[in-house]
């Protein structure tokens, strides 16, 4: 089928996976790079042994050698120098022929074996760095089994299937589109969407993720986004994007690269017409040409180029592995800036789900009346007290005449005519008299009227689990910015000892307060309505919850948590503060490298092989030491 030739050339994996190869041909394309310069390196190991013994010998290894590992650099700098690009590869290669040229095979071929074995790990480095997203991709489904109108079966692409279309999802498959299970119930796993390995279940009427796997059951589901909009398609673009976007630093170093090359190239070209100027001879281990070339390979700036994209890439590759997607290398840097984190209340620091804690005067009766006018309504409040009903073995009664007044409450009649009603205080009052009810701080009410009879019920919203400890492990000031009371605001904030809060906020005034917070003293801020959306946008790094946030406020956000769990926000502050450190430790490393080994190199100090070491060895230790950050911890 045709579209598995195409998803994979979209994708750009590796060639090892390819549709075209065999069995047996895939387990040899796999690192072909990194075996081609093993074996390169063999090869000049036994060029050397033999050198002692057989001259020919010696050179017939070091002629493969050069065909091995010179070959696709000779090709790739044939290529750059065709588009007029002098960049590292240029360098070496133009290093490692130009010492052939002056009785140095052994060093030149020393130098294209290192730096083959030192591009083959980069090759490793950053195929580690976007484990991530390959993961996704290996996983991410490319047909779907289609259910025709006359419930027949068939395969089909993922691409071709639209909305409204029914597909079949069996046991142990993986959901390839966002849908509505139609019927079947099962265990869902979302771990390779949220890193939630506790399966969720689905019945009828539920929502299901592209990319959770069905675990026990068999599921009939109709899709609601196509292939391009499902939610594994927006992860893997959000971390495609995050990869592709680079940090200040990395960006610079990129401008600076070229000009770089082109200059080290030029003083080397200088060095080696300038120096018999001072007495030392053109040619030999001790002449200009030789001494040029090791200046030029101890000034070339590989491990420099390579010190800051395989920090970041290591840490958003951390980051995503712990279901938090950053919006690019940038808000690493963002992160270790801010001073401050503002929490929006309602469904980030709550649960943002209301829990019915109690009924005044309590009445087995007045609950079953509240429970059957709530019973279609969505509001908040409704799936509250049908929550506390049902576990109070309640049922709803039977209303009738039921009408909804949007804003204000429910009214009808039981059936022996009684009017009956529920809603908010306002609501209640233009009915009747309504005393003064007593209630803790951060409690909500809403009143139930039955003929004359008036019954409160109480409602809170309770914190979220481990936030306290999470408040209290944060190094930084916290602000707590919501729309609800003050009353309500205050209680939360006291639960929690936050000290900084501003309640009553319409959404420009939260604007207002974010910019403001921002430009001082750089600013966190993290939400999940939309009403938060213009905030996130605005703030030094906006956090958004992947899991109940809207769609306003992911899209406008930095960072977001896609299973919610802010008990990871410590060790995301954490992880940039390591990525700024190592990024830091690799450019001391790369400067330290050319600043030491270029002088002496041009002194004669340091012998052309030595120098090739140098630079390669300080390249192979600045990936190492990126992919540190490739730690959960």
């Amino acid at each position: 089928m045709t579209y598995y030739f195409d998803d994979f050339f979209a994708a750009g994996r590796s060639e090892a996976i390819s549709p075209f190869l065999t069995t047996k041909g895939k387990r040899w394309a796999k690192n072909l790079h990194f075996k081609a310069s093993i074996v390169s390196a063999v090869l000049l190991a036994l060029s050397f042994a033999l050198s002692f013994y057989s001259f020919a010998a010696s050179r017939l290894c070091l002629i493969f050698v050069y065909f091995i590992a010179g070959t696709p650099a000779l090709l790739n700098t044939l290529e750059d120098l065709k588009s007029l690009e002098i960049n590292i590869d240029v360098l070496m290669t133009l290093a490692a022929f130009l010492s052939v040229l002056i009785g140095a095979e052994l060093e030149g071929a020393l130098l294209l074996v290192l730096f083959a074995i030192s591009g083959a790990m980069e090759e490793v480095v950053v195929r580690k760095t976007q484990s991530a997203i390959n993961s996704l991709r290996h996983i991410a489904p490319t047909t779907v089994t289609q259910i025709a109108p006359d419930g027949s079966l068939y395969e089909r692409s993922i691409r071709e299937v639209s909305r409204s279309e029914v597909i079949l999802v069996r046991a142990g498959e993986l959901i390839p589109l966002d849908g509505v299970v139609k019927s079947g119930s099962s265990f869902v796993n979302l771990v390779h969407l949220t890193g939630e390995s506790v399966p969720v279940s689905k019945g009828p009427g539920d929502e299901v993720p592209a990319g959770a796997r069905n675990v026990d059951g068999q599921l009939t589901v109709e899709v609601t986004r196509i292939s391009s909009e499902s939610t594994l398609t927006r992860i893997i673009r959000m971390i495609e994007e995050a990869s592709s976007s680079k940090p200040r630093l990395q960006r610079t170093l990129d401008k600076f690269g070229k000009p770089y090359a082109m200059t080290i190239i030029g003083l080397a070209a200088v060095f080696a017409i300038a120096l018999p100027l001072f007495g030392i001879p053109y040619s030999g281990i001790e002449g200009s040409i030789y001494r040029a070339l090791a200046f030029l390979i101890a000034a070339s700036p590989c491990a420099l180029i390579i010190a800051t994209p395989t920090a970041y890439l290591s840490a958003l590759s951390a980051c995503a592995k712990q279901g938090i997607l950053l919006k690019g290398g940038i808000m690493l840097d963002s992160l270790a800036s801010c001073h401050t984190i503002a929490f929006d209340k309602t469904g980030t620091l709550t649960t943002g789900e209301l829990e019915c804690i109690g009924i005044t005067p309590e009445s087995e009766q007045a609950l079953a009346i509240a429970a059957g006018l709530e019973r279609g309504s969505k509001h908040p409040i409704a799936h509250a007290i049908l929550a506390f009903a049902k576990a109070k073995n309640i049922a709803p009664a039977e209303i009738e005449n039921f009408k909804s007044i949007p804003g204000a409450g429910l009214e009808g009649f039981l059936k022996d005519g009684t009017p009956v009603a529920i809603g908010n205080l306002p609501f209640i009052s233009s009915k009747t008299s309504v005393p003064e009810i007593e209630r803790k701080a951060g409690e909500l009410i809403s009143l139930l009227l039955v003929g004359d009879q008036l019954t409160a019920l109480k409602f809170s919203d309770n914190i979220r689990e481990g936030m306290l400890e999470l408040i209290s492990n944060l190094e930084l000031e916290v602000v707590m910015l919501t729309g609800d009371h003050h009353e309500n605001a205050q209680s939360i904030a006291s639960s929690l000892k936050i000290q900084n809060v501003h309640a009553d906020l319409k959404p420009e005034d939260k604007l207002k307060l974010v910019s403001d917070l921002s430009q001082e003293k750089g600013l966190m801020m993290v939400g999940d309505g939309i009403n938060d959306a213009p905030a996130l946008a605005r703030s030094t790094v906006g956090i958004a919850m992947g899991k109940v946030g809207s769609m306003a406020a992911i899209d406008a956000s930095d960072v977001v948590f896609l299973h919610d769990d802010l008990e990871q926000l410590p060790w995301l502050i954490k992880k940039a503060h390591q990525t700024l450190s190592i990024v830091k430790q690799n450019l001391a490393l790369a400067i330290g490298v050319i600043v030491l080994a270029t002088t002496p190199a041009l002194l004669g100090y340091i012998p052309l092989w030595l120098a090739v070491v140098l630079h390669e060895g300080g390249t192979v230790l600045v990936g190492l030491n990126g992919l540190r950050l490739l730690r959960s911890s």
